[in-house]
């Protein structure tokens, strides 16, 4: 077992699994204000734990599962909430949804078919997770501290569906590349 010291990272995700349930609501109820401040406490949440877990070798196996999760739960929750109070549009949350989706039907089938498989994220992946954050973000500032243009909103969505598609396309054509290779060897 890991000294306690060494369970920050772990603690800061767990707190962030928690926030999901506020910023849920609060989005919910229209306090745009609060699922902000809340939001905005994760997102410094996430950069600190990985920071911590980085720079003092505090790596833990339930961190490298735990943490990815937090940050998807926390993402699929934001746009499900902002697509049911009219902030995004249903046919992008989709995108985004049916992108998971696709993403861990993969990784299983994978596994099934053709053994364990590193689940690490690809550079395509990071940038969608990235472009997701950034369009919540906008999305929340937009309706309590800081509007913007219409246009720049439009463009961040258009973005997040673009990446969104390209990435998803990349984890299919990547697995299917080396399920050929395991076939063939």
């Amino acid at each position: 077992m890991l000294p306690l010291y060494r369970q920050i990272p772990n603690l800061i995700t767990m707190i962030r699994i928690a926030l999901v349930v506020p910023i849920a609501c609060y989005i919910h109820d229209g306090a745009f204000v609060r699922a902000t401040v809340l939001f905005i406490i994760a997102g410094v949440s996430d950069g600190l734990d990985g920071f911590l877990a980085r720079q003092f070798s505090w790596h833990s196996r339930f961190g490298a599962i735990a943490d990815p999760i937090a940050d998807k739960l926390l993402l699929t929750v934001c746009f499900i909430l902002l697509t049911y109070v009219g902030q995004l549009p249903i046919w992008l949350t989709a995108i985004v949804l049916i992108r998971d989706i696709v993403i861990f039907s993969g990784a299983i089938a994978y596994h099934f078919l053709a053994g364990p498989y590193d689940m690490a994220p690809s550079i395509a992946g990071k940038i969608c997770t990235f472009c997701q954050l950034f369009l919540v973000t906008v999305i929340l500032l937009d309706n309590s501290f800081w509007p913007f243009a219409s246009i720049f909103v439009t463009f961040v969505i258009g973005l997040v569906a673009f990446v969104s598609i390209v990435s998803g396309s990349g984890y299919v054509i990547t697995w299917w590349h080396k399920y050929q290779h395991t076939k063939n060897v």
